[in-house]
């Protein structure tokens, strides 16, 4: 029997490429909504507890009404908004991080899909701070650089269209505040006593991103140097399909020795480096936006919620 999906934000981006993930696969049946419809709240509601599983692919607040409308109990709910991540009865869809994380996927009824920033950051600190390498208290800092699409169809028509700003052409910060909205799942999720500094950037190009967190070595309480930290890590991730420890000096290997924020767009796994001396470090997660920072990621918990191979329908 074939699984009933319905994706609540068809037409966003992450909607349409989760859409697009499905192509092909016979245990998939995906509920169809008209265009007229679509914002129709009782159509809505209908298609909702229709489903076995439903995404919601909406802004937040919209993401909270949909979630609301759920009155059958054997409806599952995969969110890929910001509105759940630290929510009580909603689990965390970062099966790599522990056991516990990726129970809390298969059995769940309420999943909620990480944040693209956070995703880098968490699969870095998460480990360190669980191991007890370095300290909850640590003063983390973080910056992380992803292409255009990561700020949906308004973005990427901005730099897209014609007639675009100068401004346009050169990587640009935001989030100078320091009031991003995925600092508190960083925070929260990786255990951490405070929030990181955090500095985002959006750069001319569509997908893919790099996040890197800076350590200094001798606050490390144990794995204090680049070797050991990258062993670490390949112990911690070991057997995970969507994550690959990069061995050292893989970044030598690339183009002027210089990492890339689109190298992996198209692909759906998460790479993770560590670079740096004896004195200080950079932990690098590299990944694409719109594959394990939203739509990949949403639809390996799929994969996991409905027992099947975690990879399917991915680019591994």
């Amino acid at each position: 029997m074939r699984a009933k999906i319905f994706i609540d934000g068809s037409e966003g981006t992450t909607g349409l490429r989760i859409h697009e993930r499905f192509a092909g696969r016979e245990d998939i049946e995906i509920l169809p909504i008209s265009q007229e419809l679509r914002k129709d709240v009782n159509e809505r509601k209908k298609l909702i507890n229709s489903a076995d599983i439903v995404f919601l692919c909406l802004p937040d607040a919209a993401a909270k009404e949909s979630a609301g409308l759920v009155e059958n109990e054997k409806v599952r709910v995969i969110d890929t908004s910001t509105a759940h991540r630290t929510e009580t009865g909603w689990a965390y869809g970062f099966p790599e991080l522990s056991s516990g994380h990726r129970q809390a996927v298969v059995e769940g009824k309420r999943v909620a899909v990480p944040g693209c920033h956070a995703t880098g950051f968490i699969s870095l600190v998460y480990p360190l701070v669980a191991e007890g390498v370095l300290a909850k208290d640590y003063p983390f800092s973080a910056f992380s650089m992803t292409g255009y699409s990561g700020g949906g169809k308004k973005m990427i028509a901005q730099y897209e269209g014609t007639g675009r700003s100068p401004e346009l052409d050169a990587p640009r910060e935001y989030a100078l505040s320091q009031s991003h909205k995925h600092l508190k799942e960083m925070k929260e999720i990786a255990g951490l006593a405070r929030k990181p500094l955090f500095s985002p950037i959006v750069a001319d190009y569509y997908s893919g991103m790099v996040v890197s967190v800076p350590v200094y070595a001798d606050f490390l309480k144990k794995y204090a140097v680049p070797g050991e930290l990258r062993n670490f890590y390949g112990e911690y991730y070991k057997g995970q399909k969507f994550i690959k420890v990069m061995e050292a000096g893989a970044e030598e290997k690339m183009e002027g020795g210089m990492m890339a924020g689109n190298s992996c767009s198209g692909w759906d796994g998460l790479k993770i480096y560590v670079t740096g001396n004896e004195e200080r470090m950079v932990l690098t997660a590299q990944f694409d936006n719109l594959g394990k920072g939203a739509s990949g990621a949403a639809v390996q918990c799929l994969n996991l919620m409905l027992g099947c191979e975690e990879e399917k329908g991915l680019n591994l």
